[in-house]
């Protein structure tokens, strides 16, 4: 269990917070090492998605969440079990939240998971040895070459070219599956690939249109000239909005590393207010996700919750996969309840089946949010809910550029590689229905 006190250096109510959660744990369970975060500054208040001193954490999750508060150092105010107010986090608050997370720790022991096992792996050659993978060409040449390599991409990447994606996309259809389709490419260094690359998305949505398939489409900014030029990026994706918006489309900006996370929010915001059928990504294993979603629910804005796929620092990330999963179910409860139309993103079925118990008891109907799920990734997973009547939204990718663009993938999260293994092997001992 992972327990946080983050307060400024001069509240008058950190140590006297402190002293109730130390004994709260102690009677809960033992010793348990509490770590401090001093907030000097509104940067340092951002990264970690602090509003207020003190603020307690367990996993990652406050256990008093600020619904609507923004980052910021000034004081908190906690409602008391006697309706007063003080400005200590109340007693029972904590005891509830360090209960959950110890019962969550025993169900999770009694049934570990296949990805344990890769806390054991060397995750930092591996992230070496896949970046240094992605620049061999003598390597791409061999991996686009031999049929277990391509047999494995092609599980995962629907093809090549734009007319391999459409026959892609008719399958996904036929079987009652929603898509979004992203074109592969992205950090481009010159406004001529930027411009290639818009145009591809163009062409992309004229074919979607005249085949009568989703108009649904995924980009990054990167690929769209954000590193180049800001300004360039911004005109480059309205073209693709522009033709989005000559026939309902929908468009989704993904959501890169850490960095570009305020940038990737201004533009999705800017291109909203332009065609409201523009949506944006988030990420829950960022510190700073609840507060961008309770923005992004007040805008108006569909969001797309996933995980997380880059390895990012832990001043601006969850570190473990428990931080990260409760992150998620915090930020999806509220989503389902006050979203519009969010997309759930994810495989985990813990997480899928939380969603469905989440919506029938708060009686949200199924027409109001969709799961997404990337392409070969649990197609039984898929197929079982589409038939449970859920809306389903395959995430499909295609394009030449799978080689860089899948290694870097692994290199941005090794554990994917088994996430990928697991995955096939489930499927395998199961029955599958082919997408």
């Amino acid at each position: 269990m992972r327990v946080e006190l983050l307060a400024t250096p001069d509240c008058p109510h950190a140590a006297r917070t402190e002293a109730t959660l130390r004994a709260i744990l102690e009677e809960e369970g033992g010793e348990q090492h509490v770590s401090r975060m001093l907030l000097r500054d509104l940067d340092a208040a951002a990264s970690a998605g602090f509003v207020g001193s003190p603020t307690v954490r367990v996993n990652g999750r406050d256990v008093m969440p600020a619904v609507g508060l923004r980052s910021g150092l000034a004081c908190r105010l906690y409602r008391q079990p006697d309706g007063s107010f003080s400005g200590a986090v109340p007693p029972e608050a904590i005891r509830q939240a360090v209960q959950r997370a110890r019962e969550r720790e025993e169900a999770e022991r009694a049934a570990p998971g296949p990805l344990d096992t890769m806390r054991d792996v060397p995750a930092q050659v591996m992230r070496t040895g896949f970046l240094w993978a992605s620049r061999q060409e003598g390597l791409e040449r061999f991996a686009t070459s031999t049929g277990v390599t391509r047999g494995l991409v092609e599980r995962f990447v629907a093809g090549n070219d734009l007319e391999g994606a459409l026959a892609a996309l008719e399958r996904l259809r036929d079987a009652g599956l929603r898509t979004t389709v992203d074109v592969l490419g992205e950090s481009v260094d010159s406004e001529k690939r930027a411009t290639v690359a818009a145009d591809r998305y163009v062409e992309l949505l004229g074919e979607l249109h005249a085949r009568r398939l989703d108009g649904n489409v995924s980009l990054k900014l990167t690929q769209m000239g954000l590193e180049v030029d800001p300004a360039f990026c911004l005109r480059n994706v309205r073209r693709v909005i522009e033709k989005a918006a000559e026939s309902g489309s929908f468009v989704r900006v993904d959501m890169e590393d850490h960095s570009k996370t305020d940038v990737t929010l201004r533009i999705a915001r800017q291109l909203h207010g332009e065609y409201p059928e523009t949506g944006v990504v988030i990420q829950s294993y960022l510190r700073r996700s609840a507060d961008d979603v309770a923005a992004l629910i007040r805008d108006g804005i569909r969001v797309r919750l996933c995980k997380g796929a880059y390895d990012e620092p832990p001043t601006v990330a969850f570190a473990s996969k428990a931080e990260v999963d409760e992150s998620y179910r915090v930020i999806m409860e509220r989503l389902l309840l006050e979203g519009t139309y969010p997309a759930i993103a994810t495989h985990d079925e813990r997480l899928i089946g939380h969603a469905r118990e989440f919506v029938e008891r708060e009686g949200i109907p199924p027409d109001r949010y969709e799961f997404q799920m990337l392409y070969g990734v649990r197609r039984d997973l898929q197929q079982a809910l589409v038939e449970e009547g859920a809306a389903v939204r395959v995430y499909v990718p295609f394009g030449h550029e799978w080689y860089p663009y899948f290694m870097r993938r692994l290199a941005e999260r090794p554990a994917n590689v088994l996430f990928l293994l697991r995955n096939l092997l489930r499927e395998r001992r199961g029955s599958v229905t082919p997408t």
